[in-house]
């Protein structure tokens, strides 16, 4: 079992047994059970053709919806199962042991759909939640700019009502997942009369709609899963708004908190850096194994990598009490963040020369350059490090607001990101 995950109960009650055992019954016929550690690692160099990844994981869910497991805790009447958060617990238990294909849903139906459920018209719900749940489509979430990124109400994109239209100008950055999206969730400027938080809504954008370009950007550790997405003249419907005009500041900020709780609860910020198994492994070929200062490293990566799983239990038991997500969401994130680090570090410090050089073929020295380079998107995306300590000390610690003088200031007045001169 992996340390980030709960313990199963010792027993259940009838009507939870027998869901377990139609999981498990699921998982035996639509999963893999989940490689080891080091198998994990030797995949970090491989790359399955996108087309062949979106097909496994459009099959995949689209079985989870069938057999009645997806949406568990969901409301029926947009497509969920209506089950109790110890329905939910038991699944993930079982889901525990084995690896799914769905991580192209993981924005969509980890932050986009939940936010859709919370702010979402009855219209919203019926036509994009049960889509979503069954994997027909996919969501992505535009949030960043080139002139706003950790303060991201200081976005420019702007969108201008027009009859019974929006039209939507601008630019998004960093957007997980585009390439293969059909909708997204965007924020965009509708009001610049307000200061920069209270004249932003958020928008439903099809992806297929004209003047809508996507265009994905290479990362220094040769994947391109992030992209650019441009906006000309893109209209959009007046009924794709998601919550009230102007007020899409509160849909943002719920739909970042399901992004942290998404990331943090599982603990993931660390899994590119290297396992445990893989680490001792790569201290005993060295000979390093004995060694007191390495023999300390691993241990720090085994404590840090215990705590996660910890402080994702507490998010987990947070959610199944029915609480907005919160701080530990922050608390997971950043703690996951630094973890990739320590691991990816302390793996390319075994690995020694193999690890910046290699032989043809040889992916296995490859990985710990990977996560070397994979290690400092985890510091960056949800929310910088810096701003997951601001929520931490503000409100963990009780600490005092950073001050921000341009609070009450219309945005047409400020100097922000990439604008030097007023909005006119």
């Amino acid at each position: 079992m992996s340390i980030t995950e709960e313990a199963p109960e010792l027993t259940d009650t009838p009507e939870m047994a027998a869901f377990r055992q139609r999981v498990r019954e699921f998982l035996a016929d639509h999963a893999a059970s989940r490689p080891t550690p080091e198998a994990q690692q030797d995949r970090l160099t491989e790359a399955s053709p996108a087309a062949e990844v979106i097909s496994r994981a459009k099959a995949y869910q689209a079985a989870l919806y069938d057999a009645g497991l997806a949406g568990i805790t969901w409301p029926k009447e947009y497509g969920g199962q209506g089950l109790t958060n110890e329905y939910q617990r038991v699944f993930n238990e079982e889901m525990a042991g084995h690896e799914v294909p769905n991580g192209v849903y993981t924005i969509g139906l980890g932050m986009v759909i939940p936010t859709l459920l919370e702010f979402g018209t009855e219209d919203q719900k019926r036509r994009y939640v049960a889509k979503a749940l069954r994997g027909e489509e996919i969501w992505s979430q535009l949030f960043s700019e080139p002139g706003a990124g950790s303060d991201v109400a200081s976005l420019q994109s702007k969108a201008e009502r027009d009859g019974d239209e929006w039209v939507l100008n601008g630019q998004k950055v960093w957007t997980t997942g585009a390439q293969h999206s059909d909708f997204g969730a965007v924020i965009a400027r509708t009001n610049p009369d307000n200061p920069k938080h209270r004249g932003i809504t958020m928008f439903i954008v099809d992806f297929k709609a004209a003047g809508v370009d996507v265009r994905p950007l290479r990362q220094m550790n040769g994947g391109s899963g992030f992209n650019e997405v441009f906006f000309s003249d893109v209209r959009v419907p007046a009924d794709a708004v998601i919550g009230s005009v102007d007020d899409g500041w509160r849909c943002a900020i719920a739909m970042l908190m399901n992004e942290r709780v998404a990331i943090g609860s599982g603990g993931g910020g660390g899994r590119g850096g290297g396992g445990i198994d893989a680490l001792t492994k790569a201290a005993r070929e060295r000979g390093l194994n004995l060694d007191p200062v390495t023999r300390q490293a691993i241990v720090d990566v085994y404590i840090r990598q215990r705590i996660i799983g910890f402080i994702g239990q507490r998010t987990r038991a947070a959610l199944k009490a029915g609480r907005a997500p919160g701080p530990e969401g922050s608390i997971g994130k950043l703690a996951g963040a630094l973890l990739a680090r320590r691991s990816s570090d302390l793996g390319m410090a075994l690995a020694g020369p193999a690890g910046q050089a290699w032989l043809p073929g040889d992916d296995r020295s490859g990985r710990w350059a990977q996560a070397v380079l994979s290690a400092p998107a985890s510091r960056i995306a949800g929310g910088t490090d810096e701003v997951q300590r601001n929520i931490i000390g503000e409100r963990v610690l009780g600490l005092p607001k950073e001050p921000q003088v341009d609070r009450d200031q219309p945005f047409r007045e400020l100097r922000v990101g990439t604008q030097t001169e007023p909005v006119r």
